[in-house]
């Protein structure tokens, strides 16, 4: 180790952002730096993000943790994407799936061809249809992708449902037994260099002092050293992503678990069900200029489906992002970073593709500012890009029954999700800006689910002739159709992969 390597890494919160901070680093750095958290009693966590996106799997393989021994510990349950209600207009019901719409035919997407079929034959069934992942979520079945050669039954991806403090505690116990130390106490002081700026030291409430090297952010909203101490200043979105507030409540578990979330949209703002092994997470996120909090949470009460097991939980938050994630020797991770609503369940993985950036971009100890520049900017990047894919659900509405969807017809959007709709609306052709993020398919469930009908088709499909443009689809559709029947139900899976005793 050199004379100028990092010595010791101090963690502030605790909570999902923290461990799982806390437990790659532990791992990647293997006794090579001490690595300290700490985290109080008295400060609550969020702990309402139970729903992810595929790629925690790969942040869970990465850690090398037991498939199973995960499930059961978290009381997860299996994800196959989201189901939409009343967006785009009251009685809509529409599926983002994890997965695409067959494969391309002859290096076009799957989705043109079938646009041509639909405007020929007036009975055309659902582009859904051929879907893997919607498929099995409308049958309520789940059984893994085999991973093997690429073929169409097996082209879809899945997710986890979880307990969110379940999930901390789990990582926590990974964490420690790889030698992270966790220290109980509250941050009352923070002492800085006197030249440099950089912070040195962190003193508690007790009087105890944590020095270190580096220091990570965790802290949630109050983002105390990245905001409290260096002042990174914050971006605020709320002209384009309004939602403000939000309540949640879990209720008693339901009589079915289904593979996936469901998002419907509510007169100021939408409401959240996330089924779990032993209970269902809800939550009603809104905008309290359009909804007073009383009828926010009537509206959440009423929409459960089994026995309400606490009182609403009440949040406030302002959309937006850090203007630096990385300052000196400070990197904010998690809600002290930025927050995005919930409504792709993108926070996690915000939090996974942060530490994967910060372990990438490992600093010395002076912690060079070129290594901050670029984790910024990727940091930036990704809350954009996903801001502007939050907003697109928001933005293509035809609802005109409240105040709130009127204002947000009529809300002024970036230019570069401007022309990703046109594109859509006038060509079908999809442009998607992040590499990291949402892919065509994704995009292509969004638009079509909320009404968008390109106008023209692709002029290079047409070589195809109908007859065997439909045979094509029908042979798919009853291979997908055929396969899911197979499948078993969703519980009768998790009952024997992880299923909690």
């Amino acid at each position: 180790m050199s004379d100028n390597a990092i010595r010791k890494i101090v963690i502030v919160g605790g909570g999902t952002a923290g461990w799982m901070t806390a437990a790659p680093l532990a791992l990647k750095l293997g006794g090579r730096c001490a690595i300290v958290l700490v985290e109080s009693p008295e400060i609550g966590t969020v702990g309402v993000g139970e729903a992810t996106l595929p790629t925690i799997r790969y942040y869970n393989l990465a850690l090398g943790l037991d498939g199973a021994d995960f499930v059961s510990k978290t009381q997860a349950t299996f994800k196959l994407g989201i189901e939409f209600k009343d967006w785009g207009h009251v009685g809509n019901r529409f599926f983002h799936g994890f997965g695409d719409f067959g494969p391309p035919i002859d290096n076009r997407p799957a989705h043109m061809y079938w646009l041509r079929l639909s405007r020929a034959f007036k009975d055309m069934p659902s582009y859904e249809q051929w879907s893997m992942a919607t498929v099995m979520a409308r049958n309520n079945r789940f059984a893994p992708p085999h991973d093997e050669l690429p073929s169409i039954t097996d082209a879809y991806g899945y997710a986890y449902h979880f307990d969110a403090g379940l999930y901390a505690a789990y990582l926590r116990d990974y964490a420690m037994r790889r030698g992270v130390e966790r220290i109980e106490g509250m941050v009352d002081g923070v002492e800085q260099h006197p030249e440099t700026g950089f912070i040195t030291a962190l003193t508690l409430r007790d009087g105890r002092r944590v020095e270190g090297d580096l220091f990570v952010d965790c802290s949630g909203f109050r983002g105390v050293l990245i905001e409290g101490v260096l002042r990174a200043g914050y971006d605020d979105w709320s002209a384009m992503l309004p939602c403000n507030s939000a309540q949640a409540v879990p209720c008693a578990k339901a009589a079915e678990l289904t593979p996936y979330t469901t998002s419907t949209a509510r007169s100021a703002g939408w409401t959240w069900r996330i089924p779990l092994q032993h209970r269902t997470g809800n939550g009603h996120v809104y905008c309290d200029a359009f909804t007073s909090d009383d009828e926010a949470g009537r509206v959440l009460l009423d929409g459960l489906d089994g026995e309400a097991l606490d009182a609403p939980r009440q949040l406030r938050f302002t959309t937006g992002r850090r203007r630096k994630s990385w300052i000196k020797n400070c990197v904010a991770i998690g809600l002290s970073s930025g927050f995005l609503e919930p409504l792709e369940s993108t926070s996690i993985n915000i939090i996974e593709l942060a530490v994967g950036w910060l372990l990438q971009y490992f600093p010395n100890r002076d912690c060079r500012p070129e290594l901050a520049d670029e984790f910024n900017r990727l940091v930036a990047e990704r809350y954009e890009f996903v801001r502007d894919f939050i907003v697109l659900h928001y933005k293509v509405t035809d609802r005109t029954d409240s105040e709130f969807w009127r204002y947000c017809a009529n809300m002024a959007i970036p230019d570069s999700l401007r022309h990703q709709i046109e594109l859509f609306r006038e060509t079908g052709r999809v442009v998607v800006y992040d590499p990291l993020g949402f892919a065509v398919p994704s995009y292509v469930s969004l638009l079509m689910g909320l009404g968008v009908v390109p106008k023209q088709d692709d002029p290079l499909i047409d070589a195809m002739q109908f007859e065997q443009l439909l045979a094509h689809f029908a042979s798919r559709r009853e291979l997908i159709a055929r396969t899911v029947k197979a499948m078993p139900g969703h519980a009768h899976y998790l009952s024997r992969h992880g299923g909690a005793p």
